[in-house]
């Protein structure tokens, strides 16, 4: 690739002199403190995700071989490999002739996306401070060395991803956990999976209804008594943290009125808390979007065309004025759904949840390596679906965009 082939390409994908600034010192950085291999291979991979993004109708030709390859990975272990191989292949091949571009651009980028995620979050454990061999007693290295062996945990971080994606692509295996004894990282995650797919999924769903709600009332009446405290309660929903909003909501909900239990996990009472908690910020959010987007679309011309014509109000705003002001809010849900993710890690501490968040904190503390990469693949796997919805769901909402996705 010559120098202008290359510059029109990250001019392409909007890579200035600022940001190539900023990559030449996060390299030095990685360089001094972790080496110059840690260095290279983070250059590979932001390399990789800037050409995949410079690619227009080049991603359906990239995008379905990487998902067979991925589908490979993960069925190899549990159906065999001829049988794992013909099952990705045909999977490829229906997604190169049949899936959108919209998916099949966003299936290109999640499998560097992933592996950069594996490479990045095992580079800063190895740079945090400590080893999940560092005990109060300092154990002989020949221990030491016999225990990061059992459990496949080098000195190297470049190793240990190395040692980490072979036992994953090769056993389909996420490893053992390196301070639960005897249980491997499946056997934790996987039964906390579901209580945090409840929880985000109502949480979500919680602050996309009532933002709708309190959002489109304002906006059908801007400068009205309804919209100044919608906006105030956006402003407040806004400013306070997840921490703040549970410890408030416990503190009058549970210690004062002792109407709901301070904390668990069972029936519909121990979900009101620990959901209002993660879906309040949110609907702040929702609300702002989907007031401005209402405002913005009741002053279009289709809309005055539809009001001239004698359509009812409700059928105006129903039918015409609802798809428009929902994508600014469709498009809000991808990193809504992240931000979700993310924040129960708070709310299941804070509230004693048995979820994936409890391992994360455990892992992170503990430095359990196998648990913290696992705990991250999977909620990057979940954002990564989301976002591919929200991609279709966006592509529904706007005929214009039809032609990509």
């Amino acid at each position: 690739m010559t120098s202008d082939a290359a510059r029109a390409l990250l001019e392409r994908v909007g890579v200035r002199a600022p940001s190539l600034l900023l990559a030449a010192a996060v390299f030095a950085a990685l360089w001094f403190s972790a080496g110059i291999g840690a260095a290279l291979a983070t250059a590979m991979f932001l390399a990789s995700i800037i050409f995949i993004a410079g690619l227009q109708g080049g991603a359906r030709h990239l995008g379905a071989p990487l998902f067979g390859l991925l589908a490979l990975a993960l069925l190899r272990p549990w159906l065999g490999g001829v049988l794992a191989a013909a099952l990705a292949c045909a999977l490829a091949l229906a997604l190169w002739r049949w899936a959108p571009l919209a998916v099949l651009r966003r299936l290109s980028f999640a499998v560097p996306s992933l592996l950069f995620l594996i490479f990045l979050t095992t580079l800063l454990m190895y740079l945090a401070p400590g080893n999940p061999f560092a005990e109060e007693r300092v154990a002989a290295p020949e221990v030491e060395a016999a225990l990061r062996a059992q459990y496949g945990v080098p000195d190297s971080a470049l190793e240990f991803f190395r040692v980490y994606m072979q036992r994953l692509l090769q056993d389909g295996s996420l490893g053992p956990s390196i301070k639960v004894q005897g249980r491997s990282v499946e056997a934790l995650l996987l039964p906390a999976l579901p209580v945090s797919l409840a929880l985000g999924t109502l949480s979500l769903c919680l602050a996309v209804a009532v933002g709708l709600a309190l959002g489109i009332g304002a906006g059908l009446r801007p400068g009205s008594a309804l919209d100044s405290a919608c906006m105030t309660v956006a402003m407040l929903g806004i400013s306070l943290p997840n921490f703040v909003i549970g410890a408030l909501l416990v503190l009058v909900f549970a210690l004062r009125a002792k109407l709901l239990p301070v904390a668990g996990w069972g029936g519909f009472r121990h979900l009101v808390l620990p959901v209002f908690t993660l879906a309040l910020p949110y609907v702040a959010i929702v609300a702002r979007l989907a007031r401005n987007g209402m405002i913005e679309v009741m002053q279009l011309d289709f809309i005055r065309t539809a009001r001239a014509k004698g359509v009812p109000e409700h059928r105006v705003v129903l039918g015409h004025a609802l798809r428009g002001a929902l994508m600014p809010v469709v498009s809000f849900l991808g990193p809504a759904a992240a931000g979700i993710l993310t924040g129960s890690f708070v709310v299941e501490s804070l509230f004693g949840i048995p979820g994936m968040g409890q391992w994360f904190v455990r892992g992170a503390i503990n430095r359990d390596y196998s648990v913290v990469l696992g705990t991250a693949l999977i909620y990057a796997s979940l954002v990564t679906v989301f976002n591919l919805l929200v991609d279709l769901a966006y592509a529904w909402l706007d005929p214009r965009l039809r032609g990509d996705a």
